[in-house]
């Protein structure tokens, strides 16, 4: 018996399946949790969080940027 008849005959196509369900399923997830209305207010709070100054940007010497 060879191994390709070993392959063939286990019908790995359920596994590609399967898989595909789980990743459907799981990004149908996350676009309904995206896309929920009560979530409008901390999505508006996170859009600026880059554009904030946080403690890591006012205080230099505590990550060992020597400025001087």
């Amino acid at each position: 018996m060879k191994l390709s008849d070993v392959m063939s005959a286990m019908q790995l196509a359920h596994y590609a399946e399967v898989a595909l369900l789980i990743f459907f399923a799981v990004f149908v997830g996350v676009v309904v949790h995206v896309l929920r209305r009560g979530l409008f207010e901390q999505w508006e709070r996170a859009r600026y969080l880059p554009l904030e100054d946080g403690p890591e940007r006012m205080n230099p010497e505590k990550r060992g940027i020597d400025h001087g």
